[in-house]
């Protein structure tokens, strides 16, 4: 038995509406660096001989003596922080095939609508075309890299921030992200319009929350004199923890 249902009045534009969107002020903050660079140097002097050991025999492994430092570079690694959400109340077409006895001349629905079965194989049927609407929601929190891959939250370390934001990312030459690379990231991942979507009632996109964090980072280069071999060491300027 199908229930029939009085449908809400919808009004909807001939063209399909433009999404709403609320998107908050981003923020941003830059982690200070509490390690000196003298205790980064002590830390690569001592993890220096990982970066070139390729052999678990002692004889093939560089000798200490061998591995020079030979730059140290402070930059500081973007991560983005963003939470947002996705809203739309659409329509889609349907198709609706209903059976009826084979000696039934015509059918009438809603008092007023009236149909004519058609035969189809070993059956009389009968073909209604309307609408469907439906709600589709989503949402995330991400934590992104730069180029807007995940990233662990283990791999961004949690340190106080700089009280002068604006004068430390000026003073350290610090290269921001562009104003709306973080919003387009999640809007890819959670603002997507259904393939059989018709007719739009109404779309929201909804940025809740969003915050760069600038994480200090060193960057040591070590060569090998004897091989002339180069390898790079990162450790993070919150922690000296090898990244």
């Amino acid at each position: 038995m199908t229930e029939t249902v009085s449908a809400e009045p919808v009004v909807i534009s001939a063209e399909t509406p433009s999404i709403e969107e609320k998107i908050v002020e981003r923020k941003t903050i830059v982690y200070e660096a509490n390690i000196d660079p003298t205790v980064i140097r002590v830390a690569g002097e001592k993890l220096k001989e990982q970066l070139f050991t390729k052999f678990a025999f002692y004889w093939f492994q560089p000798k200490s003596k061998d591995i020079e430092l030979v730059s140290l570079e402070k930059y500081y690694e973007p991560f983005i922080v963003i939470s947002g959400k996705y809203f739309i109340d659409y329509f889609r077409k349907c198709t609706y095939i209903f059976k009826v006895d084979k000696g039934v001349r015509e059918v009438v629905l809603l008092y007023t609508n009236k149909f004519v079965p058609e035969n189809s194989k070993s059956h009389r049927i009968v073909t209604l075309h309307g609408e469907e609407r439906l709600i589709n929601e989503a949402k995330a929190f991400l934590i992104l890299d730069k180029n807007g891959r995940d990233s662990d939250a283990d791999s961004m370390p949690s340190g106080p921030s700089e009280k002068k934001t604006e004068k430390v990312i000026k003073e350290c030459g610090i290269e921001e992200l562009a104003e709306n690379v973080d919003v387009n990231f999640i809007k890819e991942r959670i603002a997507k319009r259904p393939k059989d979507m018709y007719r739009v009632v109404e779309e929201i996109f909804e940025v809740t929350e969003r915050s760069v964090i600038y994480t200090p980072r060193y960057k040591l280069l070590f060569r090998n004199v004897r091989t002339g071999e180069e390898k790079i060491l990162v450790l993070d300027g919150v922690t000296a923890k090898r990244i």
